[in-house]
């Protein structure tokens, strides 16, 4: 398994992934702390990958003008 994922969708993957492997591991609360979480680095990771694009973007524009 990578260490560090390409995209937003690989990510969504894993997390289903260890979703379903954990569902039998965690008791009921602590698995919803982690689902918490699990989105929370998700909803980062979108950001992150909205400001590279956006970074790229004013990067052509500036070279254009």
């Amino acid at each position: 398994m990578p260490t560090c994922l390409s995209s937003v969708s690989d990510r969504e993957s894993q997390a289903n992934w260890v979703s379903k492997l954990t569902k039998s591991y965690y008791q009921d609360d602590q698995q919803a702390k982690f689902m918490h979480l699990q989105a929370e680095v998700d909803s980062l990771l979108q950001q992150l990958e909205n400001l590279k694009h956006q970074r790229l973007a004013d990067t052509e524009t500036s070279q254009e003008e």
